[in-house]
């Protein structure tokens, strides 16, 4: 069973989100996504302030196995990128919900939110795999 905090909402296709107070959400992958894809070793990041649409592709992890496309869980404009992931992208492997989040988005519509899953959905999504 993967470790999901209940403070945060989940996509599909294995992105986390966490809105704060001021309309700005840190968006990451999930522990079951990082495990899946493996040692990450080199991180593509989005452009800051591009506005982007839920669902479109803002940027790619690669690892030893394989290469994920990071799509956005939430519309809005890229404010910030996990620069430390950089030099140590391992970040994402040994702390996916912590110092291993990937970009910060000023979300559009909050509203969006509802069409993501709690921890429990994003649970059973990932029992069926």
């Amino acid at each position: 069973m993967s470790v999901l905090p209940s403070h945060l909402k989940y996509s599909e296709t294995g992105e986390w989100i966490f809105m704060n107070e001021f309309g700005h959400a840190l968006v990451g992958i999930t522990d079951f996504a990082q495990e899946s894809l493996g040692e990450v070793t080199n991180v593509h990041f989005p452009e800051l302030g591009a506005d982007v649409g839920v669902g479109d592709e803002v940027m790619s992890l690669e690892s030893i196995m394989a290469a994920a496309e990071i799509l956005t869980p939430v519309s809005g404009e890229i404010i910030e990128i996990n620069e430390q992931l950089e030099d140590d992208p391992e970040m994402i492997n040994d702390e996916p919900y912590d110092s291993g989040w990937l970009f910060k988005i000023a979300v559009h519509d909050e509203a969006e939110l509802e069409d993501l899953m709690n921890p429990d959905d994003y649970q059973t999504l990932i029992d069926g795999q």
